[in-house]
């Protein structure tokens, strides 16, 4: 498997497939507060195990436009293939909302950990290493990170930045005990959208893709993604005999 931390532009982490195998879609990630690319090592190496070539895109709050044509670089690069995902967290996940509909050959949507105008604003460093998360392999790793910018989710997301629901099929996943955005707030958007697939991580925290449960959650994502490989209806592939 291609495991390239860096790309040719400063602002992307590569992942692609193992050597044998036809990639199934692509999934851009756009980042959070703070976060840079080697946030996701762990998550990009699971999902290009299973055949996802996955882009991370640094995003600058100052400076949206640069990630915004990244992205939409990414998206319109005919060696990628579809279906293209927007995968967000934190802010990069209010900011994918925002462009889903924006940019052409965007198939879907997966936002993680939203944080919203509103959401709560954590000073400190070790009560921003709480509310992110309890695992301490990714404490390690944005700890030992010097290109993490400490401190971040002491910054509000914009005011402007109300979260709608993208005409694209959704997947919003959110932590139960994450102290920067209830779970309801971040849901609220999606309820009742038919293509809205909404899902609470027991015990979560903000950073729910990189969290104790982050085999779980990319387990989930996966399961979007081939559902999306199906329809923009997701069908359901694995269903309960019982339920």
């Amino acid at each position: 498997m291609t495991t390239r931390t860096i790309s040719t532009s400063p602002l992307v982490g590569v992942w692609d497939e193992p050597d044998g195998l036809a990639p199934r879609g692509t999934v851009v990630v756009l980042t959070g507060r703070g976060e840079t690319p080697l946030s996701y090592q762990r998550f990009g190496r699971r999902l290009a195990a299973d055949a996802y070539r996955v882009r991370v895109v640094g995003v600058d709050l100052d400076d949206l436009e640069t990630a915004r044509k990244e992205a939409r670089t990414l998206l319109g690069d005919d060696d990628l293939p579809a279906p293209k995902v927007l995968v967000g967290s934190d802010s990069g996940a209010a900011y994918a909302a925002r462009l889903a509909d924006e940019l052409d050959l965007v198939d879907g949507v997966v936002l993680a950990g939203l944080a919203l105008p509103g959401s709560a604003v954590v000073g400190r460093w070790e009560d921003e290493l709480e509310a992110r998360t309890a695992c301490p392999a990714h404490r390690r790793v944005i700890g030992g990170d010097d290109g993490f910018a400490r401190g971040q989710l002491a910054r509000p997301v914009p005011s402007d930045w109300v979260v709608h629901a993208p005409a694209k099929p959704s997947l919003v996943l959110h932590g139960s005990a994450d102290p920067v955005t209830p779970s309801a707030a971040a849901f609220a958007p999606f309820l009742d959208v038919e293509t809205a697939r909404l899902r609470i991580v027991a015990g979560g925290r903000h950073d729910v893709l990189n969290d104790v449960s982050h085999r779980s959650v990319a387990a989930t994502v996966v399961l979007f993604l081939e559902s999306l490989r199906l329809g923009g209806e997701l069908p359901a592939i694995v269903g309960d005999v019982q339920g």
